[in-house]
């Protein structure tokens, strides 16, 4: 029965792919591609952010001390 087992085991590893590390390398590809998600989610609102600020100080400084129906305003 040990001989026959032996040789199932033997059969069975020769055909079967060795896919040590497909785990590691599969995350290590996931967080890459989170990280450059990231990275370019950062940089659109970083650029949002920046244009916003930039309106609304034009729209405070301009403003300041003038009337609703002001064009400016």
């Amino acid at each position: 029965m040990k001989e026959l087992f032996d040789g199932m085991w033997r059969w069975m590893r020769s055909r079967v792919r060795n896919e040590r590390g497909e785990g590691v390398i599969s995350a290590a590809i996931a967080v890459l591609i989170m990280a450059f998600l990231g990275v370019g989610m950062w940089v659109a609102f970083s650029a949002t952010f920046g244009h916003a600020e930039h309106n609304v100080d034009n729209k405070v400084s301009n403003c300041i001390g003038q009337t609703v129906q002001s064009p400016d305003c």
